[in-house]
């Protein structure tokens, strides 16, 4: 069992920025997808996008954190990152992390933090 814990979410006024981190407790592997979703009060999951460890970024089509939002990793902190920048009311939400293999029995979850953008 692999165990994500994350950190840096809070509270932030409308134009401010996050960092939230998402530390794995053990070495992430070739062909693993790290994400980031979210989910708004009231509102699905959703995707806002993955890297893998060789640094390849895919965020959500058309989604509303484009631009905005980037996702990094630090392969020997087994850690990756969402800088959310230029915050507004609507990013309000808890922030999941997620390390998934497609088609492998590798799909954990963070336990989610909370993220507020006050206006």
């Amino acid at each position: 069992q692999v165990q994500l814990v994350e950190s840096g979410g809070g509270l932030v006024q409308a134009g401010g920025s996050l960092r939230l981190s998402c530390a794995a407790s053990r070495s992430i592997f070739s062909g693993e997808m790290m994400g980031w979703y979210r989910q708004a009060p009231g509102n699905q999951r959703e995707l806002v996008g993955t890297i893998t460890t060789s640094g390849i970024t895919n965020y959500a089509y058309a989604s509303p954190v484009k631009g905005r939002f980037t996702i990094s990793r630090d392969n020997a902190k087994n850690t990756w990152y969402l800088q959310m920048n230029s915050l507004n009311p609507e990013d309000t939400g808890v922030y999941y992390c997620n390390l998934k293999r497609v088609g492998w029995a590798v799909n954990y979850w963070g336990q989610g933090t909370q993220v507020t953008v006050s206006s």
